[in-house]
């Protein structure tokens, strides 16, 4: 067996696999700092996802197949897939489309063709490569009941709304056709659904300045309507093929120096509580389509050096996961307890568990919810980090198939019970259910479910 290249691609205990949906137009326009250049919404023609989505005519099936192939070749494991779905609105384009899209993507894990969606996700319940989550991005105004609902039919588990910064005159300014309600109501329904939910964070937009953003990021940690459970934080930068090219040139807008911006993320980082997880810090914009703002793309490295010089700790998910720190060759102490947070949010009693040691090193989760006036308990996520292993296959470090999923569901079913709950309802991937069979729960409306 050859050397794993990039170990980091598969550290936290799945191995993602992009697929992008073909290009088409915002129905509500295009947003300020939006690039518009004959490619999906958002990106540019030279992302190595678009690239290789391009070649392929954007075919789903031939993705899917491309990318577990270089999985493979890189000798990475490729039986715990987390599906994503990039590139624009995918929930406001035509049925048709999103049905096959996501049909084709769970038979090219399956190794063959469906007659639908359904027979396509059992397959997938028992193959080689199997769909343990999926994740979808809308936008908050695409986030309807129906639209959610549409999702679990999907095999979805994990949403990803464009918040950007949660202000109305913001919004106006930056032409985002939806308002702070409609993200207040978006994350209500996705975490009363069970999703996990992530939100995309931009600072440095036009209306906004250093003490807003500060302000404005506070508030999603502070204020019950939101705090969401991932973050990808993206400060703005100033594209070629959008609005902002003109704004920046005329001298009405100024980009974040390198400086101001590092110091803005110490700043933001130091709100995100335990609970959450920081999946990434600035998008790889290729330089030739950079008209301003930082070219760093390991800004997160340069924020982690600083905050180390100046002894503060991020305390996010992913600054304390097992798979990192054997990345960089701690010795682990194995000794793990369980630590619970409890929380108010979105009309809802959250439970944040986590399988931690004497260092705070996180070797896994458990994500729970109790919606108000409701007797039933979410299980919204379930996960064991450490580097992916294949199914069935025992860790001799790490994280992953120790039992510790167990215990933790067994936390779970504790919780319910103390709280009164009739039954336990999982959002399940759908290459997860077998083992979610195997604790005693069976499927019902695309939940796993266990009554107590």
């Amino acid at each position: 067996m050859g050397k794993q290249r990039k170990p980091t691609k598969t550290i936290s205990g799945v191995t993602p696999v992009a697929v992008v949906i073909k290009p088409r137009k915002c129905p509500h326009g295009t947003c300020l700092y939006c690039p518009s250049l004959d490619v999906p919404q958002s990106y540019t023609p030279k992302s190595p996802a678009i690239i290789r989505a391009a070649k392929l005519k954007y075919d789903p099936y031939k993705q899917v197949l491309v990318r577990l192939k270089a999985f493979k070749a890189m000798k990475h494991p490729t039986d715990k897939i987390e599906l994503i779905v990039m590139g624009g609105t995918f929930l406001a384009y035509p049925l048709a489309y999103q049905y096959k899209f996501i049909k084709d993507c769970f038979d090219a894990l399956n190794g063959k063709k469906s007659k639908n969606l359904e027979q396509a996700k059992k397959i997938n319940e028992k193959v080689r490569h199997r769909c343990v989550a999926l994740c979808i991005e809308t936008r908050p105004d695409v986030c309807t009941d129906s639209d959610i609902k549409r999702m679990l039919e999907f095999g979805c588990t994990r949403c990803e709304l464009g918040v950007q910064m949660p202000d109305d005159k913001i919004y106006k300014i930056n032409k985002r056709g939806h308002n702070v309600k409609d993200v207040i109501e978006a994350t209500r329904r996705l975490k009363n659904f069970g999703f996990k939910v992530g939100y995309h964070i931009m600072p440095g937009l036009p209306g906004s300045n250093f003490k807003k953003d500060v302000m404005m990021f506070k508030k999603l940690f502070s204020s019950d309507d939101f705090k969401p459970d991932q973050l990808k934080i993206y400060p703005c930068q100033v594209l070629k093929g959008s609005k902002l090219v003109e704004f920046y040139k005329k001298g009405k807008y100024e980009v974040y120096s390198k400086e101001e911006l590092v110091k803005l993320l110490i700043e933001l980082k130091k709100q995100v509580p335990r609970y959450c997880r920081i999946m990434r810090i600035m998008r790889e914009i290729p330089p030739e389509f950079l008209v301003a703002g930082t070219k760093r793309i390991d800004l997160r490295k340069v924020v982690h050096d600083k905050m180390r010089e100046q002894g503060i700790r991020c305390e996010c998910i992913r600054c304390r996961e097992i798979g990192f720190a054997l990345l960089h060759g701690k010795k682990i102490d194995r000794k793990i307890r369980l630590n619970k947070i409890e929380y108010n949010a979105s009309k809802g009693k959250e439970f944040f568990i986590e399988a931690i040691n004497k260092e705070d090193i996180i070797f896994g989760l458990v994500r729970l919810r109790i919606p108000r006036e409701s007797k039933n308990l979410l299980v919204r996520e379930l996960h064991v980090y450490g580097p992916s292993l294949e199914i069935g296959k025992k860790a001799r470090r790490g994280g992953q198939h120790k039992g510790l999923g167990k215990k933790l569901m067994m936390k779970a079913e504790k919780i319910a019970r103390k709280n009164g709950c009739k039954k336990i309802i999982v959002i399940s991937g759908v290459g997860v259910r077998e083992y979610y069979r195997s604790l005693g729960y069976r499927l019902e409306k695309g939940y796993m479910v266990k009554y107590l």
